[in-house]
Parts: structure tokens; sequence; C-alpha cells
């Protein structure tokens, strides 16, 4: 069985090297690793650390223009020849330690999807020693998750997770179309409304803000927002 690692990189040219031989040293039990590197159009050095590296195992694909991140992880997709997909962010906030825990239930035949949920113990902190890095953010993904389940009836805990792990198969039933972060509500709406459980597993994250490169912003939720509307209604 193989496990293709897709990472979208968009000029993370701090933390993508770290992110890539931290999935290249992680060890998974009878499973072998395809690492493919969807660089998209960063205008920093992402390419060259990337290259630098010189992992035979790593493909790297670069697109001339930023496209987003759906639509580099549509280009993973194409060429991922996995029996298994998870999605990597080259930012360093998930830890590569965590895909045992996703490839769990599904090695033990108990699911096709897993997701690797931040929320269920994470706190809401405005002040103190341990506050909630962007709180803001924290509010707007349990909000989306709250909306998730009213519109398709599921019990997620953390739907905009990075962290999804699936069966390759399941995108011969799926058709995505989303270009930036709008993957997230996508793929999520049209797994439930094929009826395919999702499972959960615990992961830890470490937040980072903007002036650490985060990039998704307040627009990118009114996005997800009409997402899962829209996809309540139509194919």
């Amino acid at each position: 069985m193989k496990l293709s690692i897709i990472i979208p990189v968009y000029n993370e040219e701090k933390t993508v090297q770290a992110a890539i031989n931290k999935v290249y040293q992680v060890k998974l039990p009878s499973i072998a690793k395809e690492i493919i590197v969807i660089n998209d159009g960063s205008t920093d050095s992402s390419k060259f650390k990337v290259q630098s590296l010189k992992l035979k195992e790593v493909k790297l694909i670069s697109h001339s223009k930023n496209l987003g991140k759906g639509a580099a992880i549509r280009t993973g997709l194409k060429i991922a020849r996995g029996d298994l997909v998870v999605i990597q962010d080259a930012d360093l906030e998930y830890n590569p330690e965590d895909y045992n825990k996703l490839l769990e239930p599904i090695l033990k035949k108990r699911a096709s999807v897993v997701y690797g949920t931040r929320l269920k113990t994470y706190p809401l902190k405005f002040w103190g020693g341990n506050k909630t890095i962007l709180p803001t953010h924290l509010i707007a993904n349990r909000f989306l998750t709250f909306l998730t389940n009213l519109l398709y009836g599921s019990q997620l805990t953390d739907m905009e997770t990075c962290y999804k792990i699936f069966k390759k198969e399941i995108f011969k039933k799926i058709l995505i179309k989303s270009n930036r972060f709008d993957f997230e509500p996508e793929i999520t709406a049209k797994i439930l409304k094929l009826n395919i459980p999702i499972i959960e597993v615990p992961i830890e994250v470490r937040p980072r803000t903007y002036m650490e490169g985060k990039k998704i912003n307040w627009l990118d939720g009114f996005i997800a927002i009409w997402t899962l509307v829209k996809y309540k209604f139509i194919g």
C-alpha cells in the first residue's frame, strides 16, 4: 500500500525544507510514501529550497503562476499513484508524526476518509500566557463546522482541518472544482452528500500568525460559507 502526500507550496521558503524533511523521515509501518510537492507560483526561493534537498522520493511540479491551494491539490491528484492521499501544508503547523493516527481507522477498515481534528479540545482564550493565537480564526472555524453539521447532518468538530486522508478511489466519485481554500468545504460537502462517513482523530497543531506567513483571510471564510450552501443544492 502507498500513501501519496500532496504538499502545496506558495512562498514558504522559511519552512518548506523542514516540512518536507519531517514528511520524509516519518515512519509508516508497511506503507510506502510518495511525496508530491506543488510549487504554486512562488515568488520567493521556495522552489529552489525544494530542489536543493535532492530527494529522489520527492516529485516537484511547478505552476507558472499562483493558482491557489485547491488548484495545487488538483494538480497533485492527477499524478498521485498512491492507494491513499493526504494533504500536508508546508508551514509546519501540522506534524507528520500524526499520519499513523490518521491511517489507523483506514488500515483497520473502519473508514475511507479520516480527518485530523484540532478543535475538539482546543480552548478559546483571549488573554493569559496560553491565549489563543488568532481567536477570530478559531471562532470562524467552529462556525463553519457548525454550518456543515447543520446543512449535511454530520457531527464533525473540525471541517477546516488541513489533515484529511482519503482512499484514492474517493476521487473517482468526486470532481473537485475549487482553486483556493474552498477546497476544504467543497470536498467535505461532496463526501457527506455521498453518505461516506468521516471519522475524526485528535491531532495537535502549532498555529502561526500572519507575521509568520499565514495566508487564509476573512474573505475565504465568506467563500467557505457560500461553498457549503452551494453544494448542498447542486452537484
